[in-house]
C-alpha cells in the first residue's frame, strides 16, 4: 500500500471515529452497520442530546436500500423476539441519549441495492423533530460483536416482506 493510500485510509478512520455533531445539541457516537443477509442490514449507534430541549428521532433515509425504517424488538407472549417498525420514532430527552443497539432500537435497511461490504461506508440521513436533518457516514463492520441485547438463545422473528420484489 502506498503512503498516499495509507494516509487516505488513516484520515478516513479518524473521520469515522469522530462524533458527528448537529449544531451543538445532537452528537452521534460509535455508528456501525452490518447485514444479516444480502438484502437486509441494520445500523447501530449512540445518539446524545446535549440541548435543553427534548427531541425525537422521527425517521431516517438512505439510498442504499429500497426501504429504511426505525425498528425495535419486542418480546411476544410466547417469548419470541419480534422486530417492528416504530412509526413515531424514538424519544431523545434533553441531556439524555438513545442507544440504537442489536436486539433493541435500530435502523433497518430492507431491499439493499448491494450487499454491505466490510469497511464500506453507508450514507444515512437522520431526521430529528427539533434538530432537523443530520447526515452521517456509517462504516460497515460485519465482525463487531453485540455489546447489549441480542442475547444468545433469543429467537428472532424478522418480517422482511418489503425485501421481496
Amino acid at each position: 500500500m502506498s503512503f498516499t493510500s495509507k494516509l487516505a485510509a488513516g484520515l478516513l478512520a479518524v473521520a469515522l471515529s469522530t462524533p458527528a455533531l448537529a449544531g451543538e445539541a445532537i452528537e452521534i457516537h460509535d455508528p456501525y452497520a452490518r447485514s444479516s443477509n444480502p438484502k437486509a442490514g441494520a445500523a447501530f449507534m449512540m445518539i446524545h442530546n446535549h440541548g435543553e430541549t427534548d427531541d425525537r428521532l422521527m425517521s431516517v433515509r438512505s439510498d442504499v436500500a429500497r426501504l429504511v425504517q426505525l425498528h425495535t424488538h419486542v418480546e411476544t407472549d410466547a417469548g419470541v423476539m419480534k422486530m417492528m417498525h416504530i412509526e413515531e420514532g424514538f424519544d431523545l430527552p434533553a441531556g439524555g441519549m438513545v442507544h440504537l443497539e442489536r436486539g433493541g432500537h435500530h435502523i433497518m435497511f430492507m431491499g439493499l441495492a448491494e450487499p454491505f461490504e466490510q469497511g464500506a461506508t453507508v450514507p444515512v440521513t437522520l431526521i430529528f423533530e427539533e434538530a432537523g436533518e443530520v447526515e452521517i457516514m456509517i462504516e460497515v463492520d460485519q465482525d463487531r460483536k453485540a455489546m447489549h441485547g441480542d442475547a444468545e438463545g433469543h429467537e428472532h422473528s424478522h418480517d422482511h416482506s418489503a425485501d421481496e420484489s
